[in-house]
């Protein structure tokens, strides 16, 4: 069944819990331990050891790599970290995580989820939007220009931003608000973007990027590729998303300097 049509449950029993939750990122801790980002349905983003994964013999060590959609079963001790007592694949994604190109793309949306939700607050279409995004990307076929320009990734990220609150205003000049004047640029200060005569400072925008961004909002992911970006609408379209990072959240993301 495809991710948007699952029903997700959790399960509570005294301070342990059962629920659906995508692995943002995994780091080592001690000797054979993993300390893990999780974005669960029901608590949203939640940091979790696994102790004893790194061992040969782990239980459930390959099912809980970035990437990886799981049913986990956490247990809230004391401490800030939640322990992990057992993980069932939902989507492994392999596919995507086994592909270079495909394994690019999906890591900036992780970054992009970890920068973006970082509260215990669950969030039910922000979730349903990232297990979309990993199920797309099994299928995407790799492209030869950077991962970060993908149609697909930058569709996934200003949905994000749509979902937090941030989406670049795109319509109307975001400072004056003349709806006849042609955009030109971007101002994240103005919240979106500006015409001719409010783009002192503003990031450059061609008519390209300003469709394109449309394009990807109202596609479904699914169809991000169709959206008509071309390498330089792209282009701009990612500075937009990187500007929003800054200016709404002060952060840039790591995966895109490389991408």
């Amino acid at each position: 069944m495809p991710a948007e049509g699952r029903i997700y449950t959790c399960f509570v029993a005294g301070r342990s819990y059962t629920t659906e939750a995508i692995v943002l990122r995994s780091f080592r801790f001690g000797e054979a331990d993993r300390v893990l980002h999780l974005y669960t349905l029901d608590r949203g983003r939640v940091g979790v050891v696994a102790k004893g994964i790194r061992r040969t013999k782990s239980r459930f060590g390959a099912r809980l790599e970035p990437l990886s959609h799981v049913e986990a079963m956490l247990h809230q001790g004391r401490g800030e970290l939640h322990t992990v007592t057992g993980a069932e694949l939902v989507r492994p994604h392999h596919a995507a995580r086994e592909q270079p190109y495909r394994l690019a793309v999906g890591l900036v949306g992780l970054e992009a989820m970890l920068r973006l939700y970082t509260e215990q607050e669950a969030n039910p279409r922000a979730f349903s939007a990232l297990a979309r995004f990993l199920d797309v990307l099994d299928e995407l076929p790799p492209a030869p220009g950077r991962p970060a320009l993908d149609p697909l990734v930058l569709s996934f990220q200003l949905k994000l931003l749509w979902l937090s609150g941030y989406l670049p205003h795109l319509t109307s000049c975001a400072e004056c608000a003349d709806d006849e004047a042609p955009l030109v640029g971007y101002s994240p200060k103005a919240g979106g973007a500006v015409c001719a005569g409010c783009a002192d400072g503003a990031l450059a925008l061609s008519p390209n990027a300003l469709a394109g961004m449309e394009q990807l909002l109202r596609r479904p992911l699914v169809e991000a590729g169709g959206a008509g970006l071309t390498e330089r609408g792209a282009r701009e379209a990612l500075g937009v998303v990187t500007a929003s990072y800054e200016f709404h959240g002060g952060f840039r993301l790591k995966t895109l300097a490389s991408r």
